[in-house]
């Protein structure tokens, strides 16, 4: 009882699905039945796409289709363009996506519900296109094309984002990130879609919904803040006495920590791992040797551990991309997890309006104006 008057509903039964696994004892983060660790080796993100979309993992024949169906959807509308080059420089990057998805959803809208796996899958394909113009128009002071000849998600972003082929590591690392943070039960940007789509509003609704939760540091935003605690680190040995200040401040350390695990979040070993190989081919002496450094003491004071954020920040640093670009990715990773959940909560809908404890003052007596 007093869980659900002051902790954000946490260990709340919300609701049943069928999509994934979260913290379960004896089974970790499933999606659809396969352990994460499996699918970040030995699935593609587009297979994952098309297992939380359909249930099951495609054929060759039904990958290839999809995988066609992206490549033919990457293109950016003309009005849309103009839309992005509208918004400001200094707009926020998830602020963008944000309107871009609103925007989309008035220029091509979803007419019903026998829509919603093709706009789905328009905003699996269209995201780093939309996310890319806007940063390359402000930032580069050009207009990209949006088409590239990468078959993968991974590789386009990337190839959008570089201006040229990206390394086959770089599209491996980018790749396993997109799966790692495709699908997360009813986490906080996921629950608020499905509160959306229980209205019976529309799909971009939810999904501007979902965007506009994840925006917040205590959620999405966190990858962004851990690399800045990381870069407030100028060697290793640093870390304790600054880290040890800050703790006693009682400052909040971003990337620690998750309200679902405590045991460890089985998604940070493998991106650990990832950051470390890009490290050791950029030739890197302090941010992964810092970031260990933190994680230790993290867990000797705290007895926290890393979550999936903290090596994310490290492994997109050493890919170059731009830190207010890293809660974005987030985004063209986990429209597939919103995606699944909005056909979810369409297929068996009831309203969620959940009740509240009254904490205020009890019944009052009315006075009139001129006696208050």
């Amino acid at each position: 009882m007093s869980n659900a008057k002051g902790a954000g509903l946490s260990n709340i039964i919300a609701g049943s699905t069928a999509i994934s696994t979260v913290g379960v004892e004896g089974e970790g983060l499933n999606y659809r039945g396969y352990s994460i660790a499996d699918l970040a080796s030995k699935a593609s993100f587009e297979e994952v796409a098309y297992l939380l979309f359909e249930g099951e993992l495609p054929s060759k024949t039904e990958l290839a289709i999809l995988h066609g169906l992206l490549a033919e959807k990457r293109n950016l509308p003309k009005e849309l363009k103009n839309i992005l080059e509208h918004i400001p420089k200094y707009a926020h990057p998830m602020d963008v996506l944000r309107t871009g998805t609103s925007a989309l959803g008035c220029l091509e809208p979803e007419q019903d519900s026998t829509d919603q796996k093709d706009v789905a899958i328009r905003l699996l394909a269209i995201y780093p296109a939309m996310l890319l113009y806007w940063y390359h128009f402000h930032f580069s002071g050009r207009r990209i094309e949006t088409n590239t000849e990468e078959k993968s998600i991974a590789g386009h972003f990337l190839a959008l984002l570089k201006g040229h082929k990206p390394g086959e590591l770089e599209v491996k690392v980018m790749d396993s990130s997109l799966t790692l943070y495709a699908e997360h039960e009813y986490n906080a940007s996921t629950f608020a879609a499905r509160v959306s789509a229980s209205t019976l509003s529309d799909f971009y609704s939810a999904i501007t919904t979902a965007i506009g939760t994840l925006r917040g540091p205590l959620h999405g935003g966190a990858n962004e803040e851990a690399m800045l605690l990381i870069q407030d680190f100028s060697s290793v040995e640093e870390v304790e006495p600054k880290l040890k200040k800050r703790l006693a401040n009682k400052e909040k350390i971003m990337g620690f920590g998750h309200r679902v695990y405590d045991k460890g979040d089985p998604r940070s070993p493998i991106i650990k791992e990832w950051s470390l190989q890009l490290a050791a081919q950029s030739n890197d002496t302090q941010i992964f040797p810092i970031s260990e450094a933190i994680e230790t003491m993290m867990w000797d004071t705290k007895k926290l551990f890393p979550n999936l954020d903290f090596y994310s920040a490290s492994t997109y640093y050493f890919m170059n991309i731009p830190l207010a670009l890293y809660t974005p990715i987030f985004v063209c990773s986990r429209i597939t997890g919103w995606a699944a959940h909005i056909f979810e909560q369409r297929a068996n809908n009831t309203l969620i309006r959940p009740s509240a404890y009254y904490i205020g003052p009890g019944a009052r007596r009315f006075l009139a104006l001129e006696k208050r």
